[in-house]
Formats: C-alpha cells, structure tokens, sequence
C-alpha cells in the first residue's frame, strides 16, 4: 500500500474547510488530466442510457490528449463498454466502475472483484425491490450495481433505508454502500476513483507530471483526497461540500475551461 493511499482516509474529512473555493489557473500541457463524465462532461438525463455527450467536446478530446501527451483519461462509476459506446473510436484510458476495471495507456485491461456471491445477493435483493416501484432503475454494471431513483426522487428515504437493510443483513464484507447524484450503489471496497488515478500516475503517459482531477459529485471525493496528497489540482463542477481546491459553477464553463488550451494552439 502505498503513503498515498494510506493517507486516503485522512484527507476526506475535512470536505466542510472547502465550501467557498476560486476557479481554477489555466491548464499546461505538462499536467496529467482526469475527468469524471456525468455532472462534470455531461448534463444527467432520466437513465444513464439517455445521457449525451456534446459533439464538440467528442471531437475535441483527440486534441486535448494531444496537447496533454496522451495524459488524458476518463475516472467514472460507468463501466468501460459503456465509456466506448459514449465515446466511439476515441480508444481513450478508463477507470470504470469507480477503479473495479482500468485500461491503462497501452490497451491492457486491469480487473479488480470482490466476492461474486455477494454482489449476487444484493443485485437480487435491490431488484426484487426496483420490481415494486416501476420508476427506479437498477443498472447492473458488473463488479457494481446501482439503484437510481432519479424518476421516483420522493421515494429517496425508502431507496436509502430499504438497501441499507439489505445491505447490512447480507454481512456484505468487501463492499461498500455508497451514495451518489440520486442513486446509491454497491462497489467493492477496496477500489475507488482515487485508488484508480493513483495506479494511472505510476503508469507512462502519466508519471512525471502533475495530476488534475475533475469531477462533481461525493463518489469523486476519493479522487479530490488522492489528488490533493499528490500536490495536484482539484475541481469541483457545482455546489455541494468537498476537499476540491477549486470550483466551476457548472458544465458549460467546466467544458470552456478544459478546451480553453486546445482553442489557442496553433492551428486550432
């Protein structure tokens, strides 16, 4: 284990010292650059199925990897085949499933999983109760399982209480319940979007620089609290409590910022 990710656990408490943070300094070439997609690439939709990507930025990300070295990747909760479907041909590194999978910049795929028969259990037990409240959604991603309720935000206290229940009557040891943007979720616990970004910032084109991390909501903390013990940036897209370093009020200005540098290259 490493001193950074040792030291995870004791940089996140201190989300509420950040409330108030300034945007960000413009982007160099040489830093290494990590972005989360939903909430922070992309508006959220009624399904994860239904999110859009903006056109412009799809054509824009090959010049982005460009002027970043190929230190360009994508750290998000979806898996990677559906990265690939929102991203056609860009061929770009992922950390999917909050870490659980991880294509580095060569192409080779890591796999992280924790007890299959226990994700079994819960993927049974939250679907039986998605069954009775046709509205939410449970997206089965592989090594995690999400239950949305988006369409249903009323039923929020029951979705919470009802999969805490299960969850903790399952003895589900090696996994997490955690929250997001209107779901919550079972991942493993030994991955997350920190641990992830870590494993990219061993890895060429990666190593050396200095990392910036993305992202906007409480799944992205990990990755803030990784970032910020690297002495990297971090930028927090919308409101809400976090140990980001910085703040963009919105994706519009979020997705200006990014491309600001490709804008003024030679030739652009």
């Amino acid at each position: 284990m490493t001193k950074i990710t040792r030291g995870l656990r004791d940089a996140r408490p201190n989300r509420s010292r950040y409330l108030a943070r300034p945007p960000p300094p413009p982007l160099a070439r040489e830093y290494a650059l990590f972005l989360d997609i939903d909430g922070t690439l992309a508006e959220f939709a009624a399904t994860p199925r239904e999110v859009r990507i903006d056109e412009q930025l799809i054509q824009a990300l090959p010049a982005l990897r460009t002027r970043h070295g190929g230190a360009v990747a994508l750290v998000t909760g979806r898996s990677i085949g559906d990265v690939d479907r929102m991203f056609p041909e860009l061929d770009i590194p992922v950390a999917g499933q909050h870490g659980c999978e991880r294509r580095d910049a060569s192409g080779i795929l890591h796999l992280h999983a924790s007890d299959p028969t226990i994700l079994k259990k819960l993927r049974e037990l939250f679907a039986a109760f998605a069954d009775r409240h046709p509205g939410l959604l449970l997206e089965d991603k592989g090594a995690t399982v999400a239950l949305h309720y988006r369409q249903l935000p009323e039923l929020a206290g029951e979705v919470q209480s009802v999969t805490r229940s299960a969850f903790d009557a399952a003895g589900a040891q090696g996994y997490l319940l955690g929250e997001g943007k209107q779901l919550v979720e079972i991942r493993p616990d030994s991955r997350d979007k920190g641990k992830a970004i870590v494993d990219f910032m061993g890895e060429p084109p990666f190593s050396g620089r200095m990392a910036v991390f993305v992202g906007d909501d409480v799944t992205d903390e990990d990755g803030f609290a990784a970032v910020n013990l690297m002495q990297g940036w971090t930028v927090k897209v919308g409101s809400g409590r976090t140990c980001a370093q910085y703040r963009l009020p919105d994706i519009a200005t979020a997705r200006h910022w990014l491309l600001a540098g490709v804008a003024s290259e030679p030739g652009a």
